[in-house]
């Protein structure tokens, strides 16, 4: 499974990996799965430094979004998505099996995140801060 955090909004995509986490899937889910967002939210990215990740200019080239790398071992550098993963254990336990997951059910996570109000949004959802966004563009 991989993890999208939209950084303004808190909007979470998630994205099932069967075909396995290497950088080639890993990089054609998130393609595919950014697109899904308005233009004015794709500005940057901020991934680990792993090798799941190691395809990033192929990235950069297909969508037009910068990546950036957070240094290692720092994991506040990337707040919003490491928040994001405490509140998916929540719903997917450490040491839980992945493969059994489907991608519905993945989307039904991200639809509760999503529709979970949050403090730092002035208690408002990330569905309705991207709605909110997305209104705003001609």
């Amino acid at each position: 499974m991989a993890t999208l955090v939209e950084r303004s909004t808190r909007f979470v995509m998630l994205m099932r990996l069967p075909e396995g986490k290497t950088a080639e899937r890993v990089n054609e889910a998130l393609i595919a799965t950014i697109q899904r967002l308005p233009d004015e939210l794709k500005r940057s990215l901020t991934w680990d430094q792993c090798k799941e990740l190691a395809a990033h200019k192929a990235f950069t080239v297909a969508t037009g979004v910068q990546v950036y790398s957070c240094d290692p071992r720092s994991p506040w550098q990337r707040g919003s998505n490491e928040n994001t993963n405490g509140l998916l254990r929540q719903y997917l336990p450490k040491n839980m099996e992945f493969k059994p997951i489907t991608q519905e059910q993945l989307d039904a996570i991200a639809a509760e995140l999503n529709s979970r109000p949050r403090k730092t949004l002035d208690w408002t959802t990330p569905a309705q801060a991207l709605s909110a966004i997305a209104a705003t563009i001609p």
